[in-house]
Order: C-alpha cells, then sequence, then structure tokens
C-alpha cells in the first residue's frame, strides 16, 4: 500500500514540475520563432512546392519496344530437325574374323537452315560426319537426306532433300553485324524442336581452336544467346530474321550453356554452300604464306620494333617457297595490314577475307616493311599450288552398286545401292584402307581389283564413326 502512494504522488509531482517549466520558458521567450516553427510542421507550406522531373523514354531506347516475335515467326519455319543414324559396336582386331559382334543404331540429333526453296540445307559436319543415314524432320513429316558435301574446315555440310516450294530463310550479312547487336539463335536444344533464345553479339572474328583440320577457318560469331546441344547447325539471325550465322559451338565446362556460343558467320558459309552444292567440293585459296598475331610478343620475335603507338595489322611469319605471297615480293617480318582496301587487324580477319575467294582470283595486299607501306597484286592458288579450281573425282561402278571417292586415308564408299557391297553389308560411308593387307587409295584401283579377282578376300577399313571393321568373303 505505501508503495502504490508513493508511485501516485511522484507521479503528480512530475506533472506539475513539468508545468512549471513549460510556463517559466515560455513567459520568458526561451524558444526562438525558427524553433517554435519546428514544432508546427503540419501547418508548413513551402513558397514553391516541389515537383519531380519526369522524362519521357526516347523513341529509339535500346530497351524500348524490344520484341523479336517477327524475327522468330519469319526464322522458325526455315530451321529443320535432323538426325544424324549410325551403327556402332565393338572394334574389331585385324584377325578376328567371326564379324558377328553386337551393334547398336545410335540416333544423334541436330538443327539445320533451309538455304534453298527446292531443298538444299546447310548444317554442321560434326552433326552428320558420323552418319550412315541422315533424316530431316520438317513439318511432320520425315526426309531422307542425301549429304551434298562437307567442309570440316569450317565444320559446314549441306544436305539435299526431294521437296520443293520450301520457306529459305532469307540471308542477311555477317560483315555488317555490330557488337552489340541483338541476335536470336533458332534450333532444337535437347530435342526441343523450334526453340528461340535471345541475345547480342559478344564479340566478332573469335578464334577458339575447336576446329579439327589441316587448314582450319576460325572467324566465329561470339553471342550470349543461350545454344545448347542440339542447336549445332541452327540458324543465328538477326532483328530482321535475317540469317547472320550458324551456329556451331559453345564454350562450357558442363556440355551445356554458360554464356559463350559461337556462330559461323553467313558471309563465310554462302560461299562453302555455294560452292558444295555447284562443285562437291570447296574451292579454298591460298596465299602461300602463314600470318600469326601482331602484338608485342611477336614483335619482339621477329626484331621488330615494340615503341609502336597500335599494333595494327598481321605478321607474315612463313612463307612457301616460290608461292604466291614469295612471288608478289612479301618477306618474312611484312606486316600485312589491308587485304583488297579491307584493314586486317587479326589472323582470324585475315583468314575470313580470304574465305570469301577461289583459286586463281587476284587479291591487293598493303603492308609495311620498314615503317613503310607498299602494295602488291598476287593470285590465289588451290591445295596443289595451282590457280585452276579443283573438280570432285567420283566412281562409279555397277558390280559394286556404289560410288567411291579417294579420301586423305583411303577409298571412301557411299550411295550403296545393289551390287557386291550391299550384300556383304558394307556399311554408308565406310572407308577402305586395306584390301588382302595391301594400302588402297585409288577408288580405280577398287574397282578393277573387284572386277577381276577370284578368292578369299579381306577388307580391313573404318566405319563413318571410325571404329574399326574388317571384312572377309570369298569371290567366285
Amino acid at each position: 500500500m505505501n508503495t502504490l502512494k508513493t508511485i501516485v504522488i511522484g507521479f503528480l509531482a512530475g506533472i506539475a514540475g513539468a508545468y512549471a517549466f513549460f510556463t517559466y520558458q515560455v513567459e520568458d521567450g526561451a524558444l526562438s520563432a525558427s524553433e517554435k516553427g519546428q514544432y508546427n510542421v503540419a501547418s508548413y507550406t513551402p513558397d514553391d512546392a516541389y515537383r519531380p522531373t519526369i522524362t519521357a523514354p526516347r523513341e529509339n531506347s535500346s530497351l524500348a519496344n524490344v520484341d523479336f516475335s517477327t524475327a522468330a515467326e519469319l526464322a522458325i519455319p526455315s530451321v529443320v530437325y535432323i538426325n544424324s543414324i549410325s551403327q556402332s559396336g565393338v572394334s574389331y582386331s585385324y584377325w578376328d574374323m567371326l564379324f558377328n559382334g553386337r551393334s547398336q543404331t545410335q540416333v544423334s540429333s541436330g538443327s539445320g537452315v533451309i538455304f534453298t526453296n527446292d531443298g538444299y540445307i546447310v548444317t554442321n559436319n560434326h552433326v552428320v560426319e558420323s552418319a550412315e543415314k541422315i533424316q530431316v524432320l520438317y513439318n511432320k513429316k520425315v526426309y531422307d537426306a542425301e549429304l551434298i558435301g562437307t567442309d570440316p574446315s569450317t565444320d559446314l555440310a549441306v544436305l539435299k532433300i526431294e521437296e520443293t516450294n520450301l520457306p529459305a530463310i532469307t540471308l542477311g550479312s555477317s560483315t555488317n553485324l555490330s557488337v552489340g547487336e541483338w541476335v536470336l539463335a533458332v534450333g532444337n536444344p535437347f530435342s526441343l524442336s523450334s526453340t528461340v533464345t535471345a541475345g547480342i553479339v559478344s564479340a566478332k572474328g573469335r578464334r577458339i581452336n575447336i576446329v579439327d583440320d589441316k587448314f582450319p577457318i576460325e572467324s566465329f560469331i561470339q553471342t550470349d544467346a543461350a545454344i545448347n546441344p542440339g542447336n549445332s547447325g541452327g540458324a543465328l539471325v538477326n532483328k530482321n530474321g535475317e540469317l547472320v550465322g550458324i551456329n556451331t559451338a559453345i564454350l562450357s565446362r558442363t556440355g551445356s550453356y554458360t554464356g559463350y556460343a559461337f556462330a559461323v558467320p553467313i558471309d563465310i558459309a554462302r560461299k562453302i554452300v555455294e560452292d558444295l552444292v555447284k562443285y562437291g567440293i570447296v574451292q579454298k585459296s591460298f596465299f602461300g604464306a602463314n600470318v600469326v598475331e601482331y602484338d608485342f610478343k611477336n614483335a619482339e620475335k621477329y626484331n621488330l620494333k615494340t615503341n609502336v603507338k597500335e599494333f595494327n595489322g598481321v605478321l607474315l611469319a612463313e612463307l612457301e617457297k616460290q608461292g604466291p605471297a614469295m612471288k608478289a615480293g612479301l618477306k618474312l617480318g611484312d606486316i600485312i595490314v589491308k587485304v583488297n582496301e579491307i584493314d586486317i587487324n587479326s589472323k582470324s580477319e585475315f583468314e575470313e577475307e580470304l574465305s570469301h575467294h577461289s583459286p586463281g582470283d587476284k587479291i591487293k595486299v598493303a603492308y609495311l616493311r620498314d615503317g613503310k607501306l607498299s602494295n602488291t597484286e598476287l593470285s590465289l592458288v588451290n591445295r596443289d599450288g595451282e590457280t585452276s579450281l579443283i573438280r570432285r573425282k567420283l566412281y562409279n561402278d555397277a558390280t559394286l552398286g556404289a560410288t567411291l571417292e579417294a579420301v586423305e586415308y583411303g577409298v571412301k564408299v557411299f550411295r550403296i545401292t545393289d551390287g557386291l557391297f550391299k550384300k556383304i553389308e558394307l556399311p554408308e560411308n565406310y572407308t577402305i584402307i586395306s584390301i588382302n593387307r595391301q594400302r588402297v587409295r585409288d577408288p580405280q584401283e577398287v574397282i578393277d581389283f573387284f572386277n577381276k579377282y577370284k578368292g578369299r578376300v579381306i577388307i580391313y577399313g573404318v566405319t563413318s564413326s571410325k571404329q574399326e571393321l574388317p571384312k572377309s568373303f570369298y569371290l567366285q
């Protein structure tokens, strides 16, 4: 009870003290006018009311009205689904004559782009290189496709299906494509047909050393559009739905998209496709020299000045004896700065410019030597060092029921119909390396042997998927 009294008395005393203090301060003018105002905020009105500045978005804003539906609508009908079918099985030893090993059909998928309305389709070489049979799925139909030709140096291939009035894609320009420009990737990743992803051009002229060929051409368009397994061979299109590249590769430790994807520029692909359709082989042109990047390290290596303001051009590092470059007066250590008035600042740019030409074409070269600019002209050559076009040599034989062609390590057999090779179950795109332990390189040699020889035959070769497959049989 005493405690309660104490609390009540203390509370009343506090109120009385506060009232006396407040009255004293106000009467004595202890609060200034400005301090009084701080306690009267509710009635404060500023002379000029605050109005935030709102700027209308610019019509050409980079993200304003971003809509890729029209581009997708134009491109999707021109992209097809590709099945690459092959037989896998055990690898046989040279002496294994049982040939009854188990095999299993393997089907891998990819994408392709309709290039012409009469059935020519472009895809990646790695999509079809191991195929014994190729199928194109389009508009809910399945077509057997003929392999017209391949170019391992650019990882491109051309197929043909028997159909007309197809929606050929509209070709754009990769040369005029700008870094930062929007692009769409159209393809069939993870067997999901007609998938569209968007991104920008991250870089141009990328060289990533993935093409497994003696004379690779790498000048990729780099994009951050999502590209995954199955997108290979599909279309990279610009905002207008025009084809600017063929999607080819990704850089990934997991095998799936991680932000880096690469496409073969259409300005390279266009000539490759035209050559394969017209000649069955790419008319590759050679300069007669090799170049390397012109930078501080290589300038030091070739005893060139390193205190230059900019390292523009490519450095001539190797010269073929009596090749076009040497005949035109070029020397080791020359710095090539232009080809046909096109600025050259990287090895990939140099290779891309050459890829637009054929053997026999003349090009102008501007180069620096001892700080002085000079010009020369030379004629490009084919792989045999001649200025003529290369003709593909195909051999057909009714007895064998197949078409034969010389390749790097033997004789390739394809377009197998009724004949000996079908009877002994030789697979499509089989390469004969030796017959009765004798190496073969000439198709005519193979034809002559089978049209004359009687007796036991042992063929040693590899399938399209590079698996060893010997065959043993008897000719009567």
